[in-house]
């Protein structure tokens, strides 16, 4: 048995939302440079180019990569064998999350009735997952989720006839109903099978996953590299102005689900797919 104090929680928390919000993880900042490279037209290589300048000014001067600093989505994999020692947990949490947003005067976002709109003014509480995995590590992954594209996100229940082609069309219709909106060019997360909330959950966690890291399932890899290459055809382009680079990645997850259903989610990103991961 290991024992962590939730102090420590608060302030790797605290430090990870500055992080996230300033600087382009190192998966991200490959992957638009490829993009740069590849874009094959003028206009949207003009807009990458903004894109990287202003990736290049947040981080010198310190400020927000997006005006929208998002609302903070903790994923905490938790080792079975992990004892924590301090104030509660999820408090500790959102402590880090207060902190992180008012020491690096991050925008406050949240607020704390979905219907009555009041702002809670220190961007709590945040979305959490917790996991329990063996061993006696804690992965903590903080994703400053901005709701421009969180907006664009769907939930389809397929009938399981619909198969992998309906899970496709799926894919495609979200990705070209967001358009312009997600801040292209994007990220797509999908989840597919469990339950209306599991793949959901899915689709979001496959956004952390590295941009350049395919599934291990073959037929899954095909399909992110199939849905890859035609959400690039769409011509949606960086920024939505026109172009060949619509999205970085394709990250699909799976999980078993009932022999009446193929529930779908789509979970987009924008340029930058905030998040930042450590291991205590």
């Amino acid at each position: 048995m290991r024992t962590i104090l939730t102090s420590v929680i608060t302030e790797n928390i605290k430090e990870m939302c500055v992080k996230a919000n300033h600087y382009l993880s190192e998966d991200m900042r490959s992957v638009l440079y490829q993009a740069r490279k590849e874009e094959k037209t003028s206009l949207g290589r003009q807009i990458l180019d903004q894109l990287e300048e202003n990736l290049q000014i947040a981080g010198e001067d310190m400020i927000p990569i997006c005006q929208d600093t998002g609302m903070a989505v903790v994923f905490m994999e938790i080792g079975q064998d992990v004892h924590f020692e301090g104030i509660l947990l999820e408090d500790a949490i959102n402590e880090g999350v207060r902190l992180g947003y008012k020491d690096g005067y991050l925008r406050k976002s949240v607020v704390r009735d979905p219907l009555i709109r009041e702002n809670t003014k220190d961007n709590t509480p945040a979305v959490i997952h917790y996991e329990i995995v063996p061993g006696d590590k804690v992965k903590i992954t903080v994703v400053p989720k901005g709701f421009g594209s969180e907006n664009m996100s769907r939930v389809f229940m397929l009938k399981p006839a619909d198969g992998i082609d309906g899970v496709k069309a799926a894919v495609l219709t979200a990705v070209t109903d967001a358009g312009p909106n997600a801040c292209p060019p994007m990220v797509v997360g999908v989840g597919v099978g469990g339950t209306f909330e599991k793949c959901a959950w899915m689709a979001k966690k496959a956004l952390t996953r590295p941009v350049d890291q395919r599934s291990g399932i073959p037929y899954v890899k095909e399909m992110e590299e199939e849905l890859l290459d035609k959400i690039n055809k769409t011509g949606i382009g960086p920024g939505g102005l026109g172009g060949s680079v619509t999205a970085f990645a394709v990250n699909i997850e799976t999980y078993p689900t009932h022999i009446a259903g193929l529930p779908v989610a789509v979970n987009i990103c924008c340029h930058v797919n905030r998040h930042v991961a450590r291991t205590l």
